[in-house]
């Protein structure tokens, strides 16, 4: 007998096991694991679950271990089950007793009886989640002092930025579209809003950016025909607010299919750049630039409250494997521009060794990013790098994680 909202709940399981026992990402994983899943909403279930389970994982895995009499496994099937059926139950406002028909069944042959009497102990109980996601005890030590306040941004799903072709009308969109904006040429709207259906998508009025990813090509300010080297460049978000800002832009990056996001993006709003596939570890330039934006590829622990899976798969050695990519490219983009020009060095990391301890290794003069620059709430640091968390703006949507540099050559 076909149970509705059976397929969903496999499909979550097999996500969360990619991330926790393979170290995948949510969404590498997302074609394997809802292979047998059809259907847009049963897909959108299981990735919901998927991603409160992990969002939630240490909260969760304290109440199931409170409601057992002997500890379970880490990794055994039955605490992700449960893991699942509480995050329905106490996330999604799934009831009870749907939560345990879609749920037992992902034990076929196995500790059905347990997981029943765990889940019946915690309902019994009107178990509860804490105001905010507990962060993992590694992680938490890694991010200090902050992390109370990033955690606490972590408990809101993100909404939808949308970064506009002509900041000039950004009143309009923002009526057009319904939403907010929170300074020229960005509108907010709600989560859950299906981009391809929106006003303005076929006529490439706008693109889909993080406010905080916005952040650095805006801080290199008007181009008036000056050339600037978008290194790393895919999937193109800065190429393109480069392009509209006036910049004659080199959009480089190595991967062949994320360039061609770039290329789609830059057809669909009329904008212009160069783009070329290459390794920017062995490419080297025809000429120098008057600018250089670097947004290095890193941790990504930043995105954690759109992407909850970096949490638990990011650790020591990722972050070191990437702090040396990070180095090597600096010292190119460094090389790159010209005498009096400006290198803006970014990444979407809450790691202090990706942010501040990069930076501190670039020798050229500071441009000290300035509070006039931003918008009320985002507040540059004492000595003028940029670092946003989840936890800021909370009362209107947050942000994800950045740590954000500038420099000019001498």
């Amino acid at each position: 007998m076909d149970i509705p909202g059976l397929p969903a709940r496999k499909g979550a399981l097999k996500l969360i096991d990619a991330v926790l026992n393979r170290g995948e990402t949510l969404d590498q994983a997302t074609n394997s694991a809802l292979l047998g899943v059809k259907g847009q909403a049963d897909r959108a279930l299981a990735k919901a679950l998927a991603g409160e389970a992990l969002r939630w994982l240490t909260d969760l895995d304290t109440m199931i271990d409170s409601a057992t009499r002997l500890p379970l496994a880490h990794d055994a099937k039955v605490r992700s089950v449960l893991r699942l059926m509480l995050a329905g139950w106490l996330r999604l406002e799934t009831p009870p007793h749907a939560v345990i028909a879609t749920g037992l069944p992902l034990l076929a042959g196995g500790p059905r009886r347990l997981a029943h009497g765990v889940f019946s102990t915690l309902t019994k109980r009107n178990a509860a989640l804490p105001a905010a996601p507990t962060l993992p005890a590694e992680v938490a030590l890694r991010w200090g002092e902050r992390a109370g306040a990033i955690a606490a941004g972590l408990g809101h799903l993100p909404p939808l930025d949308l970064t506009l072709r002509d900041a000039a009308e950004t009143a309009a969109w923002a009526e057009r579209l319904g939403g907010t904006s929170l300074m020229p040429g960005h509108v907010r709207l709600g989560r859950g809003t299906a981009v391809e259906n929106l006003e303005g998508y076929d006529e490439g009025g706008w693109w889909v950016q993080d406010l905080a990813a916005g952040l650095p090509a805006r801080l290199l300010g008007v181009g008036n025909g000056r050339t600037v080297l978008d290194l790393c460049a895919a999937p193109g978000g800065k190429t393109l607010q480069l392009a509209a800002a006036g910049w004659q832009v080199t959009a480089l990056d190595a991967s062949a299919r994320r360039l061609e996001r770039v290329d789609q993006n830059l057809a669909r709003t009329s904008l212009t750049a160069e783009v070329i596939e290459a390794d920017a570890l062995a490419w080297q330039p025809p000429a120098l630039f008057d600018a250089v934006l670097l947004d290095a590829p890193c941790s990504a622990t930043g995105t954690c409250r759109r992407h909850p899976d970096v949490l638990h798969r990011i650790g020591p050695r990722q972050i070191a494997e990437q702090t040396e990519l990070q180095a090597a490219l600096l010292e190119r983009a460094v090389a790159w521009v010209k005498p009096g020009g400006t290198v803006i060095y970014a990444v979407c990391s809450l790691e202090p060794a990706e942010g501040e301890a990069q930076a501190a290794t670039v020798m050229l003069t500071r441009d000290p990013i300035g509070a006039e620059e931003l918008l009320p709430g985002i507040v540059p640091s004492a000595d003028g790098y940029l670092r946003t968390d989840p936890g800021m703006l909370a009362d209107v949507g947050g942000l994800d994680g950045f740590f954000i540099a500038r420099w000019r050559k001498s």
